[in-house]
C-alpha cells in the first residue's frame, strides 16, 4: 500500500479533507483527525506509516497485541499504527472506514449535519 493509495481511500468519504499548511498531515471530518501520517512539513516523505483511530480500545489492543498494527508514538487510547508498506488494501479499508466513521459519530450534531450524507455501507 502506497501513501497514494491510503489518500485514495480517506479521500472518498463524505466531507473528507486533507490538513492544510501548518497543521499535521492529516485526514479530517468536520475538523477532527481521522488519519494522521506526521507533520505537514515532511508531507513528501510521510509515507511509511499512517495513525488511524479504532471503535474502542478494546479493539486496539487487540490489533496491537496481535501483531496486525503499532502502538503510536503520540496517541493514546483507541489510536494505532499502521505500516504502509505491508498494509493490506482490504484491511486498509476498513480501517480507514472505522476511523471515519467514530470521528464523525462522535461530531456534535451540528456539525454532523453540515456534512454530506453517508452512503448505505458506511
Amino acid at each position: 500500500m502506497t501513501r497514494t493509495d491510503f489518500d485514495a481511500l480517506c479521500a472518498v468519504h463524505p466531507g473528507a479533507v486533507l490538513s492544510g499548511p501548518g497543521e499535521l498531515d492529516a485526514w479530517k471530518v468536520g475538523g477532527k483527525m481521522f488519519a494522521c501520517f506526521g507533520h505537514t512539513d515532511q508531507r513528501a516523505t510521510n509515507d511509511d506509516h499512517v495513525v488511524v483511530r479504532c471503535a474502542d480500545t478494546e479493539m486496539a489492543q487487540m490489533l496491537i497485541e496481535s501483531g496486525a498494527a503499532g502502538k503510536p508514538a503520540y496517541f493514546r487510547g483507541a489510536w494505532v499504527r499502521l505500516d504502509l508498506p505491508t498494509l493490506d488494501p482490504d484491511e486498509a479499508k476498513h480501517r480507514v472506514a472505522v476511523s471515519y466513521t467514530t470521528i464523525r459519530s462522535g461530531l456534535t450534531k451540528k456539525a454532523q449535519a453540515a456534512l454530506p450524507p453517508l452512503p448505505e455501507e458506511c
